[in-house]
């Protein structure tokens, strides 16, 4: 056990912030020599230089893959020096994700081991682990291009949730562009332009109302108003505006026909920059026996979105789940509870063992 927080702490040393590549080839070099001398067989996909680890059984076909990420957002060096304090491991990635890399790279040499053991090799894995370098920015070129490569029954994503809750479904992401044009004229003489940030106002308005929804839970759609650009001079009346949200959906959002009636009803127009599909666990006996696994954990929903996603794309069923960081991720603080590091160990371990009654499909 205490190798798992040791490997997260010697990860946490690795600057893997997008702004620094050189520091993610680092880390992930590092993982690859604890892969050669646990004796474990790999893969490395690298797309647009982004890196990613495989180890799969045989034909890369497991009844259970293990998920996470050892990119991290952006932070200042002293983040970068983990400490322990309290019976909590500090530092940036920490909770998001390393400890997760960590612990599926230690139950995988321990597996390796126990298969020596009786005579067996890496083919009779009962799981595999996928370990990727973008998460942080979108996963394009991590998850989305790796789980092609895969076959999985159920995969655990450890990137969020808790020991007590099980995530089965994350809301869709649509980076929403609005845009709006007017006519230039001097700041002195307003009436002889039109202001394209106060057609810009009218149409957020407009925009605003399609996303006032409110249910005891939240599981509905969002809009949050991210960033304005508009003018030149504050003496000149602007003929362009543009505007920036982040859209978090719900399996109930037809998003093309909102925007549609959206459109039909604005002056501006609408550009959807980007859409990210949601994540939908779907039933599963993994999930059943998981659960009469960890006795004390129950399943719910988040709003916001990880590389699980990818499976709902792919058709793999599975979950987010994770050890407890007080909803400490990205911040100043960010922290990992080492008691429930151990615990999401243990109750890893005996769900494989459980698993291995439960045949994937051919």
């Amino acid at each position: 056990m205490e190798e798992i927080i040791h490997l997260t702490k010697e990860l946490i040393r690795f600057k893997t912030m997008h702004s620094q590549p050189d520091e993610i080839q680092r880390c992930v070099a590092f993982i690859e020599e604890y892969l050669n001398k646990c004796g474990a067989k790999y893969r490395r996909l690298d797309h647009n230089s982004i890196p990613s680890i495989i180890v799969m059984p045989e034909n890369n076909v497991a009844p259970i893959l293990l998920m996470s990420h050892i990119d991290v957002v952006d932070g200042p060096d002293e983040l970068f020096i983990p400490r322990i304090k309290d019976n909590a491991l500090y530092g940036r990635g920490s909770i998001d994700d390393k400890y997760a890399a960590a612990l599926s790279l230690v139950l995988l040499k321990v597996y390796l081991k126990r298969l020596k053991k009786t005579g067996k090799n890496q083919n009779d894995l009962p799981f595999g682990v996928l370990i990727t370098a973008d998460e942080e920015i979108g996963g394009a070129n991590g998850a989305c291009k790796a789980l092609p490569e895969i076959k999985a029954e159920f995969s655990i994503a450890l990137d969020g949730g808790s020991l007590q809750k099980i995530v089965t479904k994350e809301k869709g992401i649509v980076k929403l562009k609005l845009v709006a044009r007017g006519k230039t004229a001097h700041g002195a003489r307003p009436w002889l332009g039109e202001n394209a940030i106060e057609n810009l106002i009218n149409d957020f308005q407009l925009l605003k109302t399609k996303f006032e929804l409110s249910s005891p839970d939240r599981w509905h759609r969002t809009l949050n108003f991210s960033r304005i650009k508009g003018g030149n001079a504050t003496n000149q009346v602007p003929d362009y505006a543009e505007a920036l949200f982040d859209i978090r959906y719900t399996e109930n959002d037809d998003m093309e026909a909102i925007f549609q009636n959206i459109q039909d009803e604005i002056k501006g127009e609408l550009i959807v920059e980007k859409k990210e599909p949601l994540f939908q666990g779907g039933d599963s006996l993994y999930l059943d026996l998981l659960l009469e696994n960890a006795t004390d954990t129950e399943v719910g929903f988040e709003h916001g979105a990880s590389d699980a996603r990818f499976l709902s794309t792919h058709g793999i069923k599975g979950i987010v789940w994770g050890a407890n960081g007080d909803m400490s991720q990205h911040s100043a603080h960010e922290h990992v509870n080492i008691d429930s590091v151990y615990k999401l160990y243990d109750l890893l371990d005996g769900f494989v063992k459980r698993s291995k009654a439960l045949k994937p499909k051919e």
